[in-house]
């Protein structure tokens, strides 16, 4: 049979509730009563579950967690961080995903007797959901929310550094002629990738190319080269808010005969897997995945245990990531030959 905290208190002759300080480290235990609960534990070849370490917090040992896709690498990476860091301090993780409007299923989880704290990636509807969470006074961190919450906690990553540091390494290739397809105005993160590439351009004394609104998939990004395509107005480079509107640019012109990167450079956001594995491989900028879900759960832990009374935004530095899609620009004579497009 399994040994349980029960046992162990039983043997120690101490209480449950003091077993459980132990467990969790507590100070107010005595010195006398921690060895003699650590001296059960070794006898009995007890080892702790969430379950008994929640017992000490008065709480479910359980962390909720809403995302509004599993088809995103980078969200991937951060669900994966969190749970690692959290299985480590004795915690479960709780999965919601959200790809509407909130509803009765997803509130649910936002209720005091279910979870200890919440995670909100990358949430849609945001004020809703900050809004339940305070009045069932749940603690909880927005990770790369698309609204500015000053009350809230928050984790940020750099999108206006994001897209200068892409627009500028067209610039320095010697590109004048940059495109940049944005994701949807409703994101925070489209809008700020945009202000970054026209900024970037102000800056260098250029002036854009022109400026489409995009979805984040693919076919957005396949759909908007095949209009420049069709009108034969095509840029020397090409700026995508996120790689998978960047790999849908690559494939269109490809497509047509256009080579990338002798003919036109594109860079994308993110540094999805797939960015790496198709060919040519595609210059990015890296989102902080990792150092996210870390400093979330460090800021979540805090909150739960009242260390953060209010709201306080960290903000995290994206990484430009030089690969096979982007390169200088042609010459004159080079760009009279690079393919039958003209330029108007």
């Amino acid at each position: 049979m399994k040994v349980s905290i029960f046992d162990v208190a039983k043997k120690s002759g101490l209480s449950v509730v003091t077993v459980s300080r132990v467990l969790n480290n507590s100070p107010s235990v005595r010195p006398h009563n921690r060895e003699r609960v650590i001296r059960a534990m070794q006898e009995l070849d007890y080892h702790p579950n969430a379950s008994a370490r929640s017992l000490a917090r008065g709480s479910t040992g359980i962390i909720g967690m809403m995302i509004t896709t599993l088809n995103d690498s980078f969200l991937d990476a951060v669900v994966k961080e969190v749970n690692d860091l959290l299985e480590a301090k004795g915690y479960f993780l709780a999965l919601s995903i959200s790809t509407g409007e909130p509803d009765a299923y997803h509130k649910s989880l936002f209720q005091e007797d279910r979870v200890d704290g919440v995670l909100l990636l990358s949430p849609m509807y945001e004020e809703e959901y900050v809004l339940e969470l305070k009045r069932n006074k749940i603690p909880f961190v927005l990770l790369d929310n698309q609204q500015r919450n000053p009350s809230a906690v928050s984790v940020m990553v750099d999108n206006f550094k994001g897209g200068y540091e892409a627009t500028k390494h067209l610039i320095d290739l010697g590109h004048t002629d940059i495109a940049h397809i944005s994701g949807p105005e409703l994101f925070l993160s489209s809008r700020e990738r945009e202000r970054g590439y026209r900024e970037a351009l102000k800056d260098h004394g250029v002036q854009p190319f022109c400026v489409e609104r995009g979805d984040f998939e693919i076919a957005s990004g396949y759909r908007i080269a095949r209009k420049w395509l069709a009108a034969e107005r095509l840029p020397t480079a090409i700026f995508a808010a996120d790689d998978y509107i960047a790999l849908g640019v690559i494939d269109a012109l490809k497509g047509a005969g256009i080579a990338v990167p002798q003919s036109v450079s594109v860079i994308g956001f993110d540094d999805q897997i797939l960015a790496s594995e198709f060919h040519p491989q595609l210059s990015t900028v890296r989102q902080p995945a990792e150092q996210m879900g870390k400093i979330g759960v460090e800021l979540l832990l805090r909150s739960m245990n009242s260390a953060l009374r209010r709201g306080m935004t960290t903000m995290l530095e994206p990484e430009l990531v030089i690969r096979e899609s982007t390169s200088p620009r042609l010459g004159i004579s080079e760009m009279n030959n690079r393919s039958n497009i003209k330029k108007v």
